[in-house]
């Protein structure tokens, strides 16, 4: 199957990709979440990013490959949270990305290089998040990426 073959309508599309986007945060966020539930949370994560990709905003395949990142963090898998947060940064930088999604990618960068074991490395990428916290400008965006930030197991 070619990539342009159109499987979805974009409405459609988009509203799948915000679905998988959502299905695979709460199961981020489940406190008894099982090995099946981290295979689930995988797939979901990978097919939010893929559909973002076909018919979201570069903002939104930035944040599918953070989320990407972020579900191999939390498995304890570092090669995948490093490639996902590397390309969530090249996308940001792309595309003249800045401020919050900028700063998450730092904070994927700075986890994904603690789960490998790097601390320096964390510690250098948590403190460039860091450094964006003032540029985020709405309240709650902001403890969102200060609390992320400090998560981060360095």
């Amino acid at each position: 199957m070619s990539g342009d073959t159109v499987i979805l309508d974009a409405e459609a599309e988009t509203s799948l990709a915000a679905s998988l986007f959502n299905g695979a945060w709460t199961l981020l966020e489940k406190p008894d979440r099982t090995a099946d539930d981290d295979v689930l949370m995988v797939h979901m994560a990978h097919a939010s990013c893929y559909h973002w990709g076909r018919v979201g905003t570069a903002v939104n395949f930035v944040r599918g490959e953070w989320q990407c990142s972020r579900v191999y963090a939390t498995l304890s898998r570092s090669e995948p949270a490093l490639f996902h947060a590397q390309r969530a940064l090249a996308i940001c930088e792309a595309n003249g990305i800045g401020e919050f999604d900028l700063a998450f990618c730092y904070e994927a960068l700075a986890r994904a290089h603690a789960v490998a074991g790097d601390s320096d490395e964390a510690r250098r990428w948590q403190q460039r998040g860091l450094a964006l916290v003032s540029d985020v400008d709405d309240d709650e965006d902001r403890e969102i990426l200060v609390a992320d930030l400090a998560s981060v197991p360095v």
